[in-house]
């Protein structure tokens, strides 16, 4: 599915999010920098916006983005090509990092948790490969609160969202796919528990946008 969405998923994103999308990313990496870090694993890094967020933020870090489908990862590779910028970009499992143990100094991921087989299970190998002391940074989108605040998200995810995403993509399946993954997905405080349960201690979030977006952040 995300292969076949992969030529105009940048696009989409930016239409969808209202351009907003870059705006969270540049505050996820901020946090992560926060911490000092400067060997970083980006895990479900798609097209690489978050890797290349933060080499941004940090030229002189080691940005290292995985994912499981190679055909965001080539678009990644041409934009890093463009920009000049050296990104180690490869293909790998979210649920089985092919990493070592404690080899990294922080672990983000941006909008893709969500689309783990199991969550708790993602969480737990985040911590396994991250240094003792590290960060993980956790972008993801709520789902919409209940009532009249969250009635115009609903309206918009539900309805507005799959039309469009479907009008540019030509894949309408997927951006169908994309509100019912949010619906489901753990409301921040939730996620913070689980991250908890995975051994992170620390663990806050913010919500982004009037609760859109929500940035979670834990240590090792």
């Amino acid at each position: 599915m995300f292969a076949s969405i992969a030529r105009r998923y940048d696009l989409l994103n930016r239409v969808l999010s209202l351009g907003l999308d870059g705006r969270w990313r540049e505050e996820a990496a901020r946090a992560v920098f926060g911490g000092g870090a400067k060997r970083v694993l980006d895990v479900a890094t798609g097209t690489a916006d978050l890797a290349l967020a933060l080499k941004r933020h940090r030229p002189d870090a080691e940005i290292v983005g995985v994912d499981f489908v190679e055909a965001m990862l080539e678009i990644g590779r041409h934009k890093a090509r463009r920009r000049g910028v050296t990104l180690r970009l490869e293909q790998g499992d979210g649920l089985d990092l092919p990493y070592r143990d404690a080899s990294f100094d922080a672990v983000t991921v941006a909008y893709g948790l969500r689309n783990f087989a199991d969550v708790d299970r993602g969480l737990r190998e985040f911590y396994r490969v991250l240094r003792p002391g590290g960060r993980v940074v956790v972008l993801e989108f709520p789902p919409p609160p209940k009532g009249m605040l969250g009635a115009p998200f609903r309206f918009y995810f539900l309805r507005v969202l799959p039309r469009v995403g479907g009008l540019i993509s030509g894949q309408e399946s997927a951006y169908s796919y994309l509100p019912d993954s949010v619906l489901k997905f753990p409301p921040p405080a939730e996620l913070a528990r689980r991250l908890g349960a995975a051994g992170f201690t620390e663990v806050h979030y913010k919500l982004q946008t009037f609760g859109v977006s929500a940035l979670h952040i834990g240590v090792k």
